[in-house]
């Protein structure tokens, strides 16, 4: 089992800057690869952002390239994401997730996820 818990969301004005976190505990964080995905309203879980283990690989949505910056720190069992220029359709509830064996691909099915975190908001009013 892994725990997740999800912080930084807020309520953030067009242009804007948050930087939200994910702190892991359970098992050993430098061995499985991480993912935030997000959930507008009336909409599905959409995938943000992947980061393998050792942080040598990432992948972003086309939505977010350029804007957003998924990182890890192993040693605090902690991934984060960075998100600059936000836009109001960035609005959503951020997740994020553990995927324990990547594969090399698959990186944005949400179904190829093990564990959750409940979520944090993130508001982006224009």
């Amino acid at each position: 089992q892994v725990q997740l818990r999800e912080s930084g969301g807020g309520l953030v004005q067009a242009g804007g800057s948050l930087r939200l976190s994910c702190a892991a505990s359970g098992r050993t964080f430098s061995s499985y690869a991480m993912g935030w995905f997000r959930q507008g309203p009336e909409k599905e879980h959409d995938f943000v952002a992947f980061i393998t283990s050792n942080g040598g690989i990432r992948y972003y949505a086309d939505s977010v390239k350029g804007r957003f910056a998924i990182s890890r720190d192993n040693a605090k069992s902690t991934v984060y994401l960075q998100m600059d220029s936000l836009k109001p359709e960035d609005t959503a509830v951020y997740y994020c997730a553990v995927m324990l064996y990547y594969t090399g691909r698959y990186y944005d099915d949400r179904a190829k996820y093990d564990f959750w975190g409940q979520g944090t908001q993130v508001t982006v009013s224009s």
